[in-house]
């Protein structure tokens, strides 16, 4: 009877499936781990100089002091308020996949600003981007909801997103930022300004 054998790649291979299927386990750890990777370098291009302050682009001193961050944990509209803070959580609503939330919102705010005769193609690309029910961030809101959009969309007025972006804050309120005010990034970086502070 003929023996088989296995190449060293092959073995590698089977190796490979395994070890694959031992990492899965790990997964949520190296998830954690990127996050606060991201996280550092989202804050390192955002506020490069936390202790000494943070130069902008025109030229204003703008400090993230540990006063604004304990903000934030006072209600999502305060988190959402600050420029810096909607970084750090769209970072965070990141790791928990679901960053498209925080960029509807965004966009909807946009568009309110929007001017009359731009309020078309603005909507277009919001529906198209956030609201049909193949796009590429769809939100999560109910089938009515997604229909009832799509009508205003077709004829926009500065309201036509507003239901949706009030579920989808409700939605962020409830669900992402308890979780956020409880995550290791949230709590190091306020622990992080608040030892700087008291140095």
């Amino acid at each position: 009877m003929p023996g088989f054998f296995f190449t060293h790649n092959n073995m590698t291979e089977l190796n490979g499936k395994e070890d694959c299927k031992l990492a899965e386990g790990k997964v949520h750890k190296k998830k954690q781990k990127a996050f606060g990777a991201d996280l550092k370098s989202y804050l390192k291009c955002m506020v490069p100089h936390i202790e000494s302050g943070i130069k902008t682009s025109n030229s204003r001193n703008v400090m993230l002091s540990a006063e604004e961050v304990i903000q934030w944990s006072q209600s999502l509209e305060k988190l959402l308020a600050s420029q810096s803070g909607q970084g750090v959580f769209r970072e965070f609503l990141k790791s928990e996949f679901s960053e498209e939330n925080i960029e509807f919102w965004l966009a909807c705010e946009d568009y309110k600003k929007t001017k009359s005769d731009h309020l078309h193609g603005k909507a277009e690309r919001i529906y198209e981007e956030f609201v049909q029910s193949d796009a590429i961030k769809q939100i999560n809101i109910d089938y009515q909801m997604r229909e009832a959009t799509a009508k205003k969309a077709q004829d926009p007025t500065h309201t036509s997103f507003d239901e949706a972006q009030k579920t989808v804050y409700i939605l962020m309120e409830r669900d992402s930022y308890p979780r956020f005010l409880k995550s290791k990034s949230y709590l190091n970086l306020l622990n992080q300004l608040q030892t700087n502070t008291s140095k």
